[in-house]
């Protein structure tokens, strides 16, 4: 006499895949949510917007290959370059704040600058690369 023996389906034909397979989906969306870009937050201007600025209302920094910032040729630490922007916002609320940055400059003593701007509330922010000697 035979014993009949049911097959076992293997994994890739039973709906228990599928299960799988729809909660790693529920869990990717899920944890997509949690991810957070941190980054700074600029607002730029329109496409087709012109503003125009007067020759007082610009506040030029440059800023050397060491990442060392100076305006008008006196060199200024984080705290001095952040009396010079209040100062001038005080002084005169259109301010724009240009940065002349060298191309070996650190990246990160840029990207604390343009967070000084920020945090200080300056409007109108501008950089531009040096022209290499």
């Amino acid at each position: 006499m035979r014993i009949h023996r049911e097959k076992k389906n293997p994994f890739e034909a039973s709906s228990a895949s599928s299960d799988i397979a729809f909660l790693l989906i529920i869990y990717f969306i899920v944890i997509a949510g949690f991810s957070v870009n941190r980054g700074l937050l600029l607002n730029l201007p329109e496409k087709d917007s012109t503003r125009s600025l007067l020759k007082e209302d610009i506040l030029r920094f440059e800023m050397d290959h060491t990442g060392a910032v100076s305006v008008n040729g006196s060199l200024l630490d984080k705290d001095g370059a952040e009396r010079e922007i209040r100062q001038a916002v005080a002084e005169r609320p259109n301010i724009a704040v240009v940065l002349e940055i060298a191309p070996a400059a650190p990246w990160q003593n840029v990207v604390s600058f343009v967070e000084l701007a920020q945090n200080l509330q300056v409007d109108s922010f501008s950089f531009t690369m040096k022209e290499e000697q």
